[in-house]
């Protein structure tokens, strides 16, 4: 009878946990494959877009994870500051995505009575969803991850608890859900995200929602694993970027090599989750002083003629987390084909 009770017991957890997991994978991409669109070239733009504040200003030690949205004529950038102690969200708007105006003050900081935590409310994405906001972001200890939504990006009402939570023990992602990045395809939200495991291994999964608020992660997670131990993204993956053309996901993601370093790399998709890189070495490495060791947190906008706008993290310290100097710069990804 105890065997047959703990038998039930095992079962309805599993059943509340399968609740949350599922075999998916993505619409297939707009377009035919073109089997000779295999990599890109980039045109970056000298200097940074988006400077760290002035000494004693929320944002002086880093300016990091722009999620970049297009609403009518002006662009929106939602950013990470980081003042020292604490991170928060703040919002830039432009013209042209390259002349930015900072609002004076956060726009999103963590709340030390929730479950945020008194450390980050930032490394968010944003999606304008029929004239709202929606901006997941990363929070809390460990991470996960939240929502709040908004309909001019400065005032935001939060989600009272995380929309998706660390995995069950044992999983890829129990240690950590973090670097939320979200796109709309169909009927659903598709959340590519950073898992953190026990050996606190950096590796990249999805998740799939049709109100963004309840999620379900692939069973199959992580859908990107780590290069060999010496490789530019050996150590650790995180921060993806997707976007559909000509046939294919894409994803530019960050790679951390034994040094700290970071530089960024290309996969694509057929399917956007069985991922193949876009060669071994990786896209993009900061070639100035500001942004000489670290090149992270992409986000991107494809534009109509095909090129894609590309808002990035860049550094001068090579440290895993913060006090990189963190500046945001912009590039022009043009697709390129096999000689």
């Amino acid at each position: 009878m105890r065997k047959y009770v703990l038998l039930l017991i095992a079962g309805l957890l599993l059943s509340s946990c399968s609740s949350k997991y599922s075999e998916f994978v993505l619409p297939q991409p707009p377009g035919k494959p073109v089997p000779d669109h295999d990599s890109y070239t980039w045109e970056v733009t000298r200097g940074p877009v988006v400077p760290r504040g002035g000494g004693g200003e929320w944002d002086s030690s880093d300016v990091l994870n722009p999620s970049v949205v297009r609403r009518g004529k002006t662009y929106y950038n939602f950013y990470s500051g980081f003042d020292g102690k604490t991170w928060h969200t703040g919002l830039a708007k432009s013209s042209d995505g390259l002349s930015w105006e900072k609002q004076p003050q956060p726009v999103l900081s963590p709340n030390p009575a929730t479950w945020e935590g008194k450390y980050i409310a930032a490394n968010g994405s944003a999606v304008d969803d029929d004239g709202e906001f929606l901006y997941w972001y990363q929070a809390g200890s460990p991470f996960q991850i939240g929502l709040a939504r908004s309909s001019d990006g400065i005032a935001w009402k939060k989600n009272d608890k995380p929309v998706l939570e660390v995995g069950p023990r044992g999983s890829w992602d129990e240690g950590g859900a973090a670097d939320p990045y979200v796109i709309q395809v169909g009927s659903y939200f598709y959340l590519y995200y950073t898992g953190i495991d026990r050996a606190h291994r950096q590796r990249l999964g999805v998740a799939r929602s049709k109100s963004g608020e309840k999620w379900e992660k692939l069973q199959a997670n992580p859908i990107l694993e780590l290069g060999n131990k010496d490789s530019w993204d050996g150590v650790g993956l995180g921060e993806p970027a997707v976007w559909a053309q000509d046939g294919y996901y894409w994803m530019l993601y960050t790679g951390r090599d034994n040094r700290e370093y970071r530089k960024t790399g290309l996969a694509r998709s057929t399917d956007g989750v069985n991922w193949e890189r876009s060669g071994r070495t990786a896209l993009l490495a900061g070639d100035e002083a500001w942004d000489s060791k670290i090149m992270c947190d992409p986000s991107v906008e494809v534009q109509k003629n095909g090129d894609i706008r590309v808002w990035f993290g860049g550094g001068n310290m090579a440290k895993p987390d913060e006090g990189l100097n963190g500046q945001i710069g912009h590039a022009v990804l043009k697709p390129t084909a096999k000689e």
